[in-house]
């Protein structure tokens, strides 16, 4: 829905369904009645989130009419694609393979392709078209300081690639589209500090470079070019989880002059263990430590260092060292600043939203909540419920 402050949505990945008719038939069960209860009358938008299997499917052009006809009887736009996860991402352990294939792959450049094929087709006029992809790889894939300077070189010119075809794209429809790059815990691009230096230091020489031969642009215009194409998936939640403030996002963006192309919305995990220690470490053990998805710890010593740790798993198992607080890659419930004894980003979302009204860092904003399952049952609510309390609480910290 169009609110003062940019478009906000939410992302279909919480709705299961690898093959298309699956995921379509959730998302007809559901939106219609987000849409009634968040947006009235007004026209919605849905954060589509396609795996590699239903965009196969829904490329095809009856299946693609289909999609367009249900959205415009519905009162539905799509200006964003979740294009982070390729396969299975409910009911199956995903933990690591979230990031797989990497962008060292043809399956994932391929992929990504086709998610803006669709994409452009379904969206409206007056939009530009956003799909979010990886951090380049899995960190820890890439054993060896060569291992990884190849693979992110690999993943740079796989990117290259997709500027090239985004610009033709581009030429072909009139329509802008980018890719907005999602740093993640352990992703080779980790948190903003790597999504930054990446973007500066190596990726933007090289597409001077690219776009000249391929081109024959003059450095400015490539230099435009990339930065129309390439933007930041700023994932709140990830960024909470590095430490890393808005007031110090707003103030790289404004150096680099690279764009945000869409806020994803959600609050991690904050553990004050400067009291109560065991019995925050049980809590988390026995709510949280599940064995679905990563949940990257990120903590903090007393002389303000940090410790990384792939999971929660290895965080546990290091519960004696000298840490004073965790933030934990757990995508919680907006609406809610506490857990038992366990607290949350929220604030960070919140001053986040308060940047985005100051001055706006983006047109889009998309809620990412999937963890509804942690909530006491008092609080627990139908998937539709639960949506369109998060993207009212958006809504209400917008109108503040």
């Amino acid at each position: 829905m169009l609110t003062s402050y940019g478009h906000l949505t939410y992302c279909s990945n919480i709705h299961p369904g690898v093959n298309w008719d699956d995921h379509f038939s959730e998302l007809k069960s559901a939106i219609p009645q987000v849409r009634q209860s968040v947006a009235g009358t007004n026209p919605m938008a849905i954060g589509l989130r396609l795996a590699h299997e239903a965009s196969i499917e829904l490329e095809k052009p009856a299946r693609l009419q289909e999609l367009k006809s249900w959205l415009e009887a519905n009162n539905l736009y799509v200006f964003c694609i979740n294009g982070f996860p390729y396969g299975n991402f409910h009911q199956s352990v995903v933990k690591d393979y979230v990031h797989a294939p990497d962008w060292t792959t043809s399956d994932r450049l391929e992929y990504t392709k086709r998610l803006f094929r669709i994409l452009v087709e379904l969206l409206p006029d007056n939009l530009t078209g956003a799909v979010s992809t990886p951090p380049l790889s899995y960190r820890h894939w890439w054993r060896s300081p060569e291992d990884l300077s190849y693979a992110r070189t690999k993943a740079t010119t796989q990117i290259l690639d997709l500027v090239g075809f985004l610009i033709e794209l581009e030429e072909k429809t009139g329509r802008t589209l980018h890719v907005d790059i999602e740093p993640e815990p352990d992703g080779i691009l980790s948190n903003g500090k790597d999504f930054f230096a990446w973007y500066t230091q190596q990726l933007l020489p090289e597409c001077i470079e690219y776009l000249k031969k391929v081109k024959g642009y003059s450095t400015d215009i490539a230099k435009s070019a990339l930065f129309k194409h390439v933007r930041l998936c700023y994932d709140v939640c990830h960024f909470a989880v590095s430490f890393e403030s808005p007031a110090w996002v707003q103030d790289q963006l404004l150096k680099t002059g690279i764009q945000v192309g869409r806020l994803q919305l959600s609050s991690a995990l904050k553990v004050d263990l400067t009291q109560d220690k065991k019995e925050k470490l049980a809590l988390l053990a026995r709510q949280f430590n599940e064995p679905v998805y990563l949940h990257q710890v990120v903590a903090r010593t007393e002389d303000g260092q940090f410790i990384h740790y792939p999971d929660l798993d290895d965080a546990l198992a290091d519960a004696d060292s000298p840490t004073i607080e965790w933030r934990v890659h757990f995508h919680v419930p907006l609406f809610m600043e506490h857990y038992g004894l366990l607290g949350s980003t929220q604030s960070q979302t919140q001053q986040v939203l308060a940047l985005q009204k100051q001055n706006p860092i983006t047109t889009y904003m998309e809620v990412e909540t999937y963890t509804w399952s942690v909530l006491p049952e008092s609080l627990q609510r139908s998937i539709p419920d639960a949506i369109s309390r998060e993207l009212n609480w958006v809504k209400q910290q917008l109108e503040i």
